[in-house]
């Protein structure tokens, strides 16, 4: 083994900041998500909207990728993006999703599993016009995931795209919101010795029945 190879192999933490248990943590898994998520945002800790998302191609490689919350509520959780990316591509032909927040500074991860459904049109373009404008048009300017020459593509469709536009770019056909409908969460809490706690929580019979799983 190299030397680089064994630091990297000692690299060590131990995890004490906090707890999670049956008696404290909410029946409810999207109440355990609201008040984590606003303990990160409260903790100002570094983009705590930020979540991988993971989508399996009809090879059946998986692929994963990173990017931010927009929404949640009783129905799911929801971010934007190309429809015609890698991953709008992959959940066409295989709708189920897995998301994973992790939280560094708070020694916490949460986990996500379930479909994946679009968000209504009137969903996306509510939340498209209350973007920045070079955003809106950045979304007409990037062909997503696609092959191109070099920088000046996105600069020049961006330029194009702005003077057809102007202040007033419309959604275009190819963007919007995924919505992933859970039936599967889970909370990682750091603890000391790696005896750490995690809480899965499952949707059985239309009811979440929570179960603690070893580390």
């Amino acid at each position: 083994m190299s030397q680089i190879s064994t630091h990297i192999a000692d690299l060590r933490k131990s995890y004490e900041r906090a707890e999670l248990n049956e008696t404290a943590s909410h029946a409810d898994p999207l109440q355990q998500f609201d008040q984590w998520l606003q303990e990160a945002i409260k903790a100002e800790i570094a983009e705590p909207n930020a979540m991988t998302v993971a989508t399996v191609g009809s090879n059946m490689r998986p692929s994963t990728r990173v990017v931010l919350i927009k929404g949640y509520d009783e129905r799911g959780i929801v971010w934007y993006t190309n429809y015609d990316s890698r991953k709008g591509k992959e959940l066409a032909g295989n709708p189920f999703a897995a998301l994973q927040f992790h939280w560094v500074d708070l020694e916490r991860v949460v986990r996500i599993e379930g479909r994946v459904e679009r968000v209504s049109a009137q969903e996306s373009d509510a939340y498209f016009n209350s973007r920045p404008l070079d955003s809106r048009i950045g979304a007409w300017a990037s062909p997503q995931s696609q092959v191109i020459s070099g920088r000046s593509v996105l600069v020049t469709n961006a330029a194009k795209y702005g003077a057809q536009f102007l202040l007033n770019p419309p959604r275009p056909p190819h963007w919007g919101g995924f919505r992933l409908v859970p039936d599967r969460w889970e909370f990682w809490q750091g603890r000391k010795s790696r005896l750490h706690d995690r809480l899965r929580y499952e949707l059985r019979n239309n009811e979440w029945v929570r179960e603690r799983l070893a580390p």
